[in-house]
């Protein structure tokens, strides 16, 4: 029997998305080196190596980031050399869109700025939908509903690589849920990123099947699995 193969498996490149994001369209983010780069510690949790095959690349995450740092690391995160202390280690998923995505821009959604941040946060800290700081908004095109002015559901753009785009911080509140905000939000983002001439990609944990599930039913598929690490620097 022949098994199909992923979508797009063969993008080497979303094999380390956030290297060559903070490579590519995001570079002018970046802080560190030829082997390890990082975010501003206010825009995105993200520290990203170029290989782990390097021999100096456990040297050049130490330079970036100090001796005691807590970092997270995602991708293909081997075992810690003695004296890194991992933290948690979890798998998450990667999906890419398909023929299936049905895009469409929404005219009900706003767009979100600077102003709107301490909304944003409270909504992420509500729900938790992952890493979202004060100036992640920086990172690509957020938007989100209101109801009777209050900020109950949003999601962006954050991950930015040559031809790809991650859509991240998928949030609603809990009264608002199974309304369709969350896949309204997606599939007016992704419209956004396919008018550039992009994909859309994704990220969810591998036990949160009801999003994978629902991102499925968008037009969304399995590329890879992923693991996600956090550690602390000796």
């Amino acid at each position: 029997m022949t098994h199909a193969l992923p979508p797009h498996h063969d993008a080497a490149e979303l094999d380390n998305a956030a290297w060559h994001a903070l490579t590519g369209p995001h570079a002018h983010f970046a802080e560190g080196n030829d082997l390890a780069r990082r975010y501003p510690s206010d825009v995105a949790p993200f520290v990203a190596v170029r290989s782990w095959a390097e021999p100096q690349v456990w040297d050049s995450l130490v330079e970036l980031v100090g001796h005691g740092a807590e970092i997270g690391l995602s991708g293909g995160v081997p075992e810690f050399p003695p004296g890194w202390e991992e933290l948690w280690r979890g798998q998450g998923v990667q999906l890419v869109e398909t023929e299936a995505l049905r895009p469409v821009p929404d005219p009900e959604v706003v767009v979100l700025g600077r102003e709107d941040v301490p909304e944003m946060l409270a909504l992420v800290e509500r729900n938790k939908p992952g890493p979202f700081l004060p100036r992640t908004h920086e990172l690509g095109r957020y938007v989100g509903f209101r109801r009777e002015g209050r900020l109950v559901a949003m999601a962006g753009e954050r991950l930015h690589l040559d031809g790809w785009t991650e859509i991240s911080a998928v949030s609603t509140d809990d009264d608002y849920r199974r309304q369709g905000l969350a896949s309204r939000l997606v599939l007016d983002i992704a419209f956004h990123i396919q008018q550039r001439g992009e994909r859309a990609l994704m990220h969810a944990s591998a036990a949160n099947v009801s999003a994978i599930a629902a991102y499925e039913r968008l037009g969304f598929a399995r590329r890879t699995y992923t693991t996600f690490a956090g550690v602390r620097v000796p």
